[in-house]
């Protein structure tokens, strides 16, 4: 079931995103050579738990960290680890979700690490332009894979692959909730989107195949080709002017 949210609940998405927003800045500026993904995912619980949330994703379905940490080809849902040093080169998906007086914020960034080579760039950038991509096209009234769709055609035109096997979401008093949102499909198919939904879209691009592998911890999604991968996500309310981006920091 589709939960459609009042402008009262929205803002109360917002406020949550807005925890979100600025731990992922926070994070940003962290991220350099040489320090851990445990030591950011110290940051993470740290600063959400300063503005008054929890983090989201901690306990959820028994994940153990506040952060989800991806280095290169990790897709998604990389662990936090004390031996997982950054290096300069690396790039990294940084994932994070906060719960503020019950209702839910998510979003996701792919930073560099030092200097990146021109293909780890060019990866992020075409990542970050599909997320773009599909919220211009969350209006009340369009099918949702139109936004799958649009994602795709972006990322394929430029030669990378979109991953299947994980998708966005519904968001709001619970951290997934109906409809998933992936990011491929066929344009007007899917639902219609209505004004007071919300959603989190999050492309996934890999630089080569689209196929995964989940490693022996159950969570870590890898590319089968152990090429980069590259996660970008913003929550957003669909309304009757248009997709408002609650993620996106004031």
């Amino acid at each position: 079931m589709i939960t459609l949210r009042s402008r009262r609940e929205i803002e109360k998405i917002r406020a949550a995103n807005q925890i979100v927003a600025e731990v992922l800045e926070r994070l940003r500026e962290a991220v350099q050579p040489g320090i851990s993904t445990l030591e950011l995912d110290a940051i993470t619980e740290k600063l959400i738990r300063e503005r008054g949330g929890t983090p989201a994703f901690k306990g959820y379905a028994g994940f153990p960290a506040s952060l989800c940490a991806s280095v290169n080809e990790v897709i998604v849902h990389g662990i936090p680890r004390a031996d997982i040093i950054l290096a300069a080169g690396d790039i990294i998906s940084l994932d994070v979700g906060a719960k503020l007086h019950g209702y839910y914020g998510d979003a996701a960034i792919t930073v560099p690490v030092g200097e990146v080579s021109d293909a780890a760039r060019r990866l992020m950038q075409v990542t970050e332009e599909s997320l773009a991509e599909g919220i211009q096209a969350a209006w009340p009234g369009e099918h949702l894979f139109t936004v799958s769709a649009r994602i795709q055609r972006y990322v394929e035109a430029r030669g990378y692959s979109v991953v299947r096997d994980f998708v966005g979401h519904g968001i709001g008093t619970q951290l997934h909730e109906s409809p998933q949102v992936p990011n491929f499909g066929v344009e007007g198919t899917g639902i219609r989107l209505k004004a007071g939904m919300v959603i989190a879209i999050e492309p996934m691009v890999n630089m080569g195949t689209h196929e995964v592998d989940v490693l022996a911890d159950g969570w870590t999604a890898v590319t089968r080709d152990r090429l980069l991968s590259a996660h970008y996500e913003h929550t957003i309310a669909i309304t009757d002017g248009g997709p408002e981006i609650l993620s996106k920091r004031l």
